[in-house]
This record gives C-alpha cells, sequence and structure tokens, in this order.
C-alpha cells in the first residue's frame, strides 16, 4: 500500500515537472511561434474572401467576384463556375433567393460581354 502511494506521488511529481518544462518551452517558442503564423498568406485563413455588399447595378469585376472567375473568362468558364455555384445555392435545395439572383445575374451579365 505504501509502496502505491510513494508511486503515485513520483508520478504526480514528474507530470508536473514535465508540465512546467512545457510552459517554459512554450514561452521561449512564443515569439517565433507568432512570427510562423504572421508568415502563412491571409487566404490560408480565410482572408480571400470578398468583403463588402453588393453594388446596386453589377459591374464585370462585381460579376467575376460573384463567379469566381477571370473577368475574361470565355463562356465555358462563365458557364461552369455559374452551374457549380447553383448546385450549391438553389433555393430549391436551401439556398437564399437573392444570393441565387446574384449568381444569375452575374452569368447573364458576363454572357453578354463575352458575345460582343
Amino acid at each position: 500500500m505504501a509502496s502505491s502511494m510513494v508511486a503515485v506521488g513520483l508520478a504526480l511529481a514528474a507530470a508536473g515537472f514535465a508540465g512546467r518544462y512545457a510552459m517554459q518551452a512554450m514561452r521561449q517558442l512564443e515569439p517565433q511561434m507568432k512570427q510562423a503564423l504572421q508568415s502563412f498568406p491571409k487566404t490560408a485563413f480565410g482572408g480571400g474572401y470578398y468583403r463588402g455588399g453588393f453594388d446596386p447595378k453589377m459591374s464585370k469585376r462585381e460579376a467575376s467576384l460573384v463567379l469566381g472567375v477571370s473577368p475574361t473568362a470565355n463562356r465555358i468558364k462563365i458557364q461552369e463556375a455559374h452551374r457549380r455555384l447553383m448546385i450549391l445555392n438553389h433555393p430549391d435545395r436551401g439556398g437564399s433567393p437573392y444570393i441565387a439572383a446574384k449568381i444569375n445575374e452575374a452569368k447573364d451579365f458576363l454572357d453578354a460581354k463575352t458575345k460582343k
């Protein structure tokens, strides 16, 4: 009984010392960790999304941002992007009717620009 109590005491002491060592090591590595996290590109952590609302009138820039294509994309790329987004955002499948309307407006706008 006494030997098991000693073993438990030694295990707790070892865990305490290991925790103390880990905390001291983390304190020394903190500046290096901050620098490493800041060196990551912003898009890796969600910074690549367009922050802002919709313009009152659709522009070529906004239409390409909505569909996620280049402003000079060809008709096939526009149709593929439109299809992919409508599968995800269709109102019949729980998507927003407003977002679906904006996706359709962007496709129509870019299609009209590629015809000319």
